[in-house]
This record gives structure tokens, sequence and C-alpha cells, in this order.
């Protein structure tokens, strides 16, 4: 489990090199579809330092997925870890990705807005070791 948090922590020093640096160059994006469906999905994750809790959710089409991080706590300013990624072939897991994991406390602004294809997904929500009691969350997924 401390191999989930190292990526945490990784992570966000890359999030800080990529948006100080733009280097000048252009990129060309496409809208993906914006999400037509909204999921709720809670769960508790037990405190100590790399528990987690994951939730699965579905899209029918590809297009964009948002995941807000809605409520987290006690205290409600707890701060998390949250990743996107995929369930194992046997349901059992969520298979991180490596691009979309961050620390992140409840708000009503999205975590990603990520564009992908229709599909099997993941949320897992990981205590960063600064829980005293089980963490209760809820997470709203908009997608298409």
């Amino acid at each position: 489990m401390a191999k989930r948090l190292s990526g945490f922590a990784g992570l966000a020093i890359a999030a800080a090199l990529a948006a100080a640096c733009n280097n000048g160059g252009s990129s060309t994006t496409t809208s993906p579809t914006p999400p037509s469906t909204s999921t709720t999905l809670t769960g508790t994750v037990q405190p100590g330092y790399g528990n987690f809790d994951f939730q699965t959710f579905t899209t029918s089409q590809a297009g964009e997925i948002d995941v807000t991080l809605t409520a987290a706590g006690p205290p409600p300013t707890i701060t998390v870890g949250i990743a996107l990624g995929t369930p194992s072939s046997d349901g059992t897991a969520c298979v991180l990705s490596s691009t979309y994991q961050t620390l992140a406390s409840a708000s009503q602004t999205p975590i990603w807005m990520v564009s992908a294809p229709a599909g099997a997904y993941c949320v897992e929500v990981v205590d960063v070791g600064n829980a005293a009691s089980p963490i209760a969350y809820t997470l709203i997924v908009a997608h298409s």
C-alpha cells in the first residue's frame, strides 16, 4: 500500500513541474462529448496510511468523464488521495492510471475532466495518513 501513496507524492511534484513548463508549444484539442449522466458514489475508507476504498462506474459511449469529490470527512476539510483507473478483470481491484492521481479535499469543482472511450472505470480514495476515524466520502461522476 505504501507504493500507492508514494505515487501521490511524486505526482504532486510532476504536476507542479508540468504546469510550470509550457515551452511555448501549441496543441490542438478536440472537445469530448459533454457528460449526460451523473452517478453518485459513496464509501468509507478506514483510518490508516494507505487504506483505500474504490467504486466502479460504466460509461455507455466515448466522451468526457468529470470526477468531483463533493464530501469527505471527518473533518470536512480532510485531504485524501484520489485516483482514476479501470477495474481489474476479476473486479477486486482498481488498476490506477499513472496520469490521474492527486491529493484532494471536498469541493464542488471537478478534480478531472477526462476524455475517455466507453467502458468500465473506477475511482479510488486513499487515506494519506491523516485520518483519526473512518473517512466517509461522496463522489459525483458525470459521464456519457
